[in-house]
Parts: structure tokens; sequence; C-alpha cells
């Protein structure tokens, strides 16, 4: 069954949303007519259905909303999927699917997070004014649009002038404090939909982590209305995962110690809530490695790895000593080991590697003849798939150690778990 409904207004945003379930392991698909909705509602994980209702009237969409709603089933979560600028009927289509829950679920505490910030294209909400790269909604084109001109900066105020229900404003203060702050201030109000500041993807994570407190807590039965990442962010907090058991397991081999790497890498902990096994420079011992990767995945993580552990003397001086050839040398040949035996015991259906030299001797240590190349991740970023050996067709990503900014293991990582996703959905379409 369905783990998330999104009910998206329009074929690009819905595909769009679609991917960003897809790059966390879950298998979505994009569906439009009723009939499509039924046939595919316990056949995938995210079913994202399409009602082309962005530039319908108001009570036309509500209808459409509805029946999408009711004919899906019932999905732990339901998302209200908006326009990045707020355009079409997101105050009636968010009612329509309130209104299926409460019928369907009475005794239930439904609830609204409106968060249509998506930092990643400029989309940020500030004092309750939702902003295209700085600018409030009404100084930008939308205010012209020819279908569905936005006639409000705030998002109350648009979702209001088609809405019967109750908002509150969730100030950025509050979500820079955290997610204390955040489910604090979602008990004390009172409001069935709270629209949510945000201007980063960090702060899409610190409310969905007080939202899924709440769900646990207080048995609230949030919707979440927004532009594709908050709804994403989540579905990963409240730890919906496919039917068909866990996504697929990624392995990332990783040998910089710079201060770019270091950042990269925790962003991965707090997006995909990567586990790192880390490398002694001074005693690389492969088998202590592969008891820490072990005790990882035992834990259930998804994503997991092994790091090089910043040199003692990096926390004294502040710099990061350079290595002579010998101790870089039993480094990349532990870095290597650890990558033959995790990909022979722990069988991820993707593996990483950052670092040229890493990336040569894990493609070696495989008993691979190459490396099939298929896209740019981003540059200097490849992904494909290792060709021959033992271990022919598994996907592989490499990148440089120095490259990117500090999202791009993760872009990198949720590109393998997306490809490993495609490959599970094809083969459950097909069978079916």
């Amino acid at each position: 069954m369905a783990q998330v409904l999104v009910i998206g207004d329009d074929l690009t945003g819905s595909n769009a949303t679609g991917a960003l379930y897809a790059r966390l392991g879950l298998r979505a698909v994009t569906v439009g007519a009723l009939a499509q909705v039924e046939r595919y509602a316990h056949r995938v994980d995210v079913l994202v259905v399409n009602t082309a209702s962005r530039h319908w009237p108001p009570a036309r969409a509500y209808a459409a909303v509805r029946a999408a709603a009711e004919t899906a089933g019932e999905a732990p979560l339901i998302v209200k999927r908006v326009d990045t600028t707020l355009r079409g009927n997101p105050g009636s289509e968010l009612d329509a699917v309130a209104d299926c829950l409460a019928a369907r679920e009475p005794a239930a505490r439904i609830r609204t997070l409106a968060v249509p910030a998506f930092p990643d294209a400029g989309r940020s909400t500030v004092g309750g004014l939702h902003l295209v790269d700085g600018v409030p909604l009404t100084r930008t084109a939308v205010a012209r649009d020819p279908f569905d001109p936005v006639r409000h900066s705030r998002v109350a105020a648009v979702l209001g002038a088609q809405s019967r229900r109750t908002t509150d404003e969730l100030t950025l203060d509050v979500v820079e404090r955290g997610p204390d702050a955040v489910a604090a201030a979602l008990r004390e109000s009172r409001a069935e939909i709270v629209v949510c500041d945000a201007t980063e993807n960090a702060h899409l994570h610190t409310v969905a982590v007080a939202a899924a407190r709440l769900a646990a807590e207080d048995a609230v039965r949030w919707v979440a209305l927004d532009s594709g990442p908050f709804g994403a962010a989540l579905a990963a907090e409240l730890g919906l995962r496919p039917e068909s058991g866990t996504p697929a397991r990624i392995l990332a081999v990783v040998g910089s110690v710079t201060d770019r790497t270091r950042t990269q890498l925790a962003h991965t902990e707090t997006a995909l809530g990567a586990r790192w096994a880390d490398l002694d420079p001074a005693d690389p011992d492969p088998d202590r490695v592969l008891a820490a990767l072990r005790a990882a995945a035992e834990d259930g993580a998804t994503v997991l790895g092994v790091r090089v552990a910043p040199d003692l003397r990096t926390a004294a001086t502040g710099t990061t000593p350079v290595p002579d050839a010998g101790t870089a040398a039993r480094i990349l040949r532990c870095l290597a080991e650890v990558a033959r035996r995790a990909v022979t015991e722990l069988c991820p259906g993707g593996l990483y590697a950052s670092g040229g030299d890493v990336a040569e001797a894990v493609t070696f240590a495989l008993g691979a003849d190459g490396f099939a190349i298929e896209t740019e991740v981003l540059p200097l970023a490849i992904a494909g798939h290792l060709v021959g050996g033992p271990h022919d067709g598994l996907l592989f990503a490499t990148k440089g150690g120095l490259i990117g900014g500090p999202d791009a293991a993760r872009d990198c990582l949720e590109h393998l778990r997306a490809a490993c996703t495609r490959h599970t959905l094809g083969t459950t379409l097909s069978a079916n």
C-alpha cells in the first residue's frame, strides 16, 4: 500500500515532487485518472496524483482532489502539493484533503503544516510572507499571471481566500531554536493550519522532526501542504519505508580529510541519516572498520560508509597534517580492503567513492574491468556502474575529493538510492 499520497495540480510539479521521494528510496509513480489511482495505490510506496486542476474554478478543483483522496485509500501521510509560487487553488484543495480525512477518521486530530518553502529553488517563507529569490510574491511575475494571478504574499492570506480553516504562523526565530521549540509552539497553537517559515533545508528538517514527535506523542494526524521538499522530509522523519522492505543500502568510501569533505559528510548525516565508521590514520585496521559498518547495518542504516578520522594534530593546531607517502598508501589499501569485504558481506545496491585515488583503488579491489559512465550528477561527480568482475553492474558514483558544495556528497548518495529505486520499481511494475 502507498505510504504517501501526494496530490498535485499539474504534471511537471507532480513529477518533480515524486522524484524527491524516489531519492529517499521510495518507489514513486505519477498517475492522473481515478482508475489509475485505484490501480496503483497498492503497488508503489508513493502515489502521486496529478489532478491537473491548477486553472480550474475552486469548487471543481475541490471535487477532483477529494475524489482522488477517497479513491487512493488510506496512506499514513497525505501531502497536498502546491505550486512553488502558490498559484491555483491551494485553499480549496487543502480543504478537500482535510474533509476527506475528517470523514474517514472522525476521531483523529487532523492538522496541516503549510511549508511551501523550496530553498533549493529560491523559494522561502519569512514572517509568513512567501518569497521568490527574496522578493514577495506580489512583486513578481506571478502577480500578473494570466490564469492564476497571486494577489497576496502572505501564505495565510492565500489559503484564507479559499479555505474555511483557521491559520497560525510559526516564525523563523522559533524554527531556528530547533525541534523542541517548534514542537512546543505547535502544541500551543490551536489553529488547524500552521504556516511555517523556512529559508534553508535545515529549517524543513527541523519542522519535520518536531511534527514527527507530535505525531508519536500526541497522535496528531498531519497533512503537509508544501511544494515538494518538506513533505519528503516529513515522510523520512515519520519513518515511512517501502512496503517491500527497507530502501536499498548504499556504501560510501571517503579518503579525504579536508574541511570541505567533513562539511559534506555532516550534511549526509543530517539529510540521510548516514552512519560513518572512522578509520584511524595512525592504525588503519579493516576489521575494526567492518565491525562498525556491520553494527550500523544491523541498526537499520541504509547509507553507511567509511571515512578517515581527523589526525589528532588537527584538533590541536586547526590544520590538517599531510600524511607521508607510506601512511597514505596504508590508508588507501585499508579503504580498498574495507570496500571489497563490505560489498561482499553487506550487499549494497550502490557504491560511492570520493577521491580519485580512492575510486581507482576500490575499482581494482572489486576486480572490475572498468566503469560504465551514465550521467554527471554534478561537475566532476559521475555515476554509472561497474563493468566486469564479480560485481558487474553494481551502481557506482565517484566524486573528486575537493569538488562540490556542502550538499555534493548528499546529492551523489541520493542519486544512487534513486537509481536503485528505479530498478526496483521497474521490476515491480513489470511483474504486475
